[in-house]
């Protein structure tokens, strides 16, 4: 039977729960960074130009600032783990969704699909971001979830390949098919192309659910944040959440944070298209990006908290990403890519060291901050969609460089002065 905990438990009993929780940022990390090659994937079925393929990653991430709020009230009746089973079992009706609708061609109810997934992994990331933040010390949270960041980004590699594989292998080729086909033929290429994503996202959903189960009948405890992040303990007793300048712009971060992520992850199949790169390489590029990040989390478990803090090593991340973006905007081809995807590297230890940052000290308000951060999700929503119509007007290295280079300068301000406004009354 799953305990109760007040406060966060020791060293010795937080290593299962660990794993528990590790194992849920591998699933929906793999569901996430199906993304960038969906983007691929609906361009050729749906026969769509860039500004309704990137329809993809918005309906998946605005999906989060819908359902961020209404997560935190489901989580105070249920509780974190049944509120993080509730999420899979979402995600799994959004996996069967978007999988039928797009076998069907109907690309409203395979965005609807995307939209229904993004509102499970709302309720899912809203319960478990705080839960392995205040696991353990908060100082050193950035470190636990640098470990979840390894095992989302690990399926996130994963992700373009495997759906390369099953879904997207020859797409060059198919590509050029559909091109010189007449009506008829274009048709019955492009439902044979579409129905090839059936068979996974039906599976998706069967283990989704499956996990869903698991997670119920797990012996993974209970945490009560107001005990475990207890914000008398820097001198905030009696404030409401308004009162925490940190959090709010924390949560600004977070949302540019998001948006220069999913450019780097998401975005940079277009970027390479950009000069004229094939698709049956493009199509593989968010796996780049993402093992960059996994190098990036390694350092982050090697560096923090013993050799520096979390929010210096957010500050140093940021300076990196504004030399990777101007690199990518001097250079050309291959090069310029190789440096969008070492943004990978740049972005990884981002969320690990903003989230903890914002929500420290938040006591009976952790979940409602939470909630607030999960919602600045939406900047993976936005930002991309603004790059996609802003390099319909100018080049789209200058679109990319005049989106990506201010977010990192205020994620650099963040690390170094924002996460403290309001809390120099700390003792």
């Amino acid at each position: 039977m799953a305990s109760t905990l007040a406060a966060a438990p020791s060293e010795r009993s937080y290593i299962g729960p660990m794993i528990v929780i590790g194992v849920l940022f591998f699933i929906f990390g793999f569901v996430t960074w199906l993304n960038g090659p969906l983007i691929t994937f609906v361009k050729l079925a749906f026969q769509l130009p860039d500004a309704y393929a990137f329809l993809v990653p918005f309906a998946f991430y605005i999906s989060y600032f819908v359902f961020s709020l209404p997560a935190s009230w489901v989580l105070r009746r249920t509780g974190m783990k049944k509120g993080m089973a509730l999420g899979l079992f979402v995600m799994a009706a959004g996996a069967l969704l978007f999988g039928q609708f797009a076998t069907m061609r109907v690309f409203a109810g395979a965005l609807t699909g995307l939209f229904v997934i993004g509102a499970g992994l709302s309720l899912l990331q809203t319960a478990s971001n705080p839960y392995i933040s205040i696991l353990g010390p908060i100082d050193s949270a950035a470190q636990r979830i640098a470990f979840m960041g390894i095992c989302n980004k690990l399926a996130g590699i994963l992700a373009p390949l495997v759906l390369g594989a099953l879904v997207l292998h020859g797409i060059g080729d198919l590509d050029a098919q559909v091109k010189a086909a007449d009506p008829a033929l274009r048709e019955g290429l492009l439902n044979a192309f579409a129905a090839k994503v059936h068979l996974p996202y039906m599976a998706m959903g069967g283990l989704l659910l499956l996990l869903g189960v698991w997670v119920l009948r797990s012996s993974l405890p209970e945490i009560k944040p107001a005990g475990a992040n207890d914000e008398h303990a820097i001198g905030h007793t009696g404030r409401t959440i308004y009162s925490f300048p940190h959090l709010w712009l924390g949560v600004l971060c977070l949302f540019l944070y998001l948006g220069v992520e999913v450019m780097a992850g998401d975005a940079i199949g277009t970027y390479g298209a950009g000069f004229g790169l094939p698709l049956d390489q493009t199509k593989f590029f968010t796996a780049f990006t993402l093992g960059a990040m996994l190098l990036g989390y390694l350092a982050g478990l090697v560096l923090i908290p013993r050799v520096v803090s979390q929010q210096r090593y957010l500050a140093v991340s940021a300076v990196l990403g504004v030399l990777f973006t101007l690199g990518a905007y001097f250079t050309t081809g291959y090069a310029s890519v190789t440096l969008v995807a070492a943004l990978g590297f740049a972005n990884a230890m981002m969320w690990p060291a903003i989230f903890p940052l914002a929500i420290k000290g938040l006591g009976r308000h952790t979940e409602a901050g939470s909630a607030l951060l999960i919602m600045g999700i939406a900047g993976g929503a936005l930002i991309p969609l603004a790059f996609v119509h802003l390099k319909e007007v100018i080049n789209f290295q200058a679109a990319f460089a005049l989106l990506m280079v201010p977010c990192y300068l205020y994620i650099l301000y963040y690390g170094l002065r924002g996460h403290r406004v309001g809390q120099h009354a700390a003792g």
